[in-house]
């Protein structure tokens, strides 16, 4: 009787092992960002991050980058990706490609009052934005917030159409990859966010060095943490207490917040990004 128990024992454990997400047998939080810096810039602001998370949760933690925004919302939507950075426009996207099913936990202070910044050549003439019509001009990522769709809302804001009024209009895919578009010439403006652009500008970029801030946006709401639908909302609440906890005055969180550029994490909600999603469907980005 007890050689014919055994195999059906394990029968019955492997079955309930088989129903199980594989990350949910390993303990293994799966975490990505929108690829809005180069993949190791990337891969280096998470380490320490990574780290303190793996501590909080008790989980093994995994940074997987991927090649386009649209994967970290596929990620989000599939259950292949539990945690993300995600933009506001990126995660309007997530909200509606997981019907609201995408939670969004924290972002940094300094995201409740995002800017994007225009930028020229050092030397160019340009005084406003009303003197770069019939300039070649780059975008950032098409599905980035602060690097093509505010900066294409202001700029229709302030009468300029950048299909109509644009020589032409180019995606260099990432914001410290605009800067480089415009410090060699590739393009005679371009927009970026703030924040990198202050990294770019403390770091003494050479590329940085090339071109000034011709304007800045009116700030909104940008980044934030997301989660995906389904998470278990007790891991959820550790995720984002953990952020919270997150302090300046602490030696040991010093440089997890500066790697983020975040003086503190605090909550956030989906309403805050609703002004993004009617400057998406203004734009006609979302139908």
């Amino acid at each position: 009787m007890k050689r014919r128990l055994i195999p059906i024992t394990l029968f019955c454990l492997l079955g309930l092992g088989a129903g199980l997400p594989l990350h949910a047998q390993t303990g293994l939080l799966r975490v990505s960002a929108i690829p809005d810096e180069a993949p190791t810039e990337l891969q280096r602001k998470f380490k320490p991050l990574g780290d303190y998370l793996k501590q909080q949760t008790g989980m093994e933690v995994q940074f997987t980058p991927v090649t386009d925004y649209a994967a970290v919302v596929e990620g989000l939507a599939t259950g292949k990706i539990d945690l993300a950075w995600l933009g506001g426009f990126t995660y309007v996207q997530a909200r509606l490609r997981t019907q609201g099913g995408a939670v969004p936990l924290v972002q940094r202070a300094e995201d409740e009052a995002f800017t994007s910044k225009f930028i020229v050549p050092i030397d160019s003439k340009a005084k406003t934005l009303q003197d770069l019509r019939g300039v070649t001009f780059a975008f950032g990522a098409p599905s980035s917030t602060s690097g093509s769709l505010m900066p294409r809302h202001f700029l229709l804001e302030a009468g300029i159409d950048p299909d109509k009024d644009f020589k032409t209009v180019a995606y260099s895919g990432a914001h410290d990859a605009t800067v480089a578009f415009v410090a060699a010439g590739r393009a005679e403006a371009g927009a970026l966010n703030a924040s990198v652009w202050d990294k770019l500008v403390e770091a003494k970029n050479p590329n940085a060095t090339k071109v000034r801030v011709l304007a800045t946006t009116a700030p909104y709401y940008d980044y934030n943490w997301t989660v995906r639908p389904g998470l278990d909302p007790a891991l959820q609440k550790k995720i984002k207490d953990a952020f919270l906890q997150l302090d300046p005055a602490n030696p040991a969180h010093k440089e997890i917040l500066a790697l983020q550029r975040a003086s503190k994490f605090i909550p956030t909600q989906s309403s805050n990004y609703d002004g993004i999603e009617s400057a998406a469907r203004s734009a006609g980005l979302i139908k």
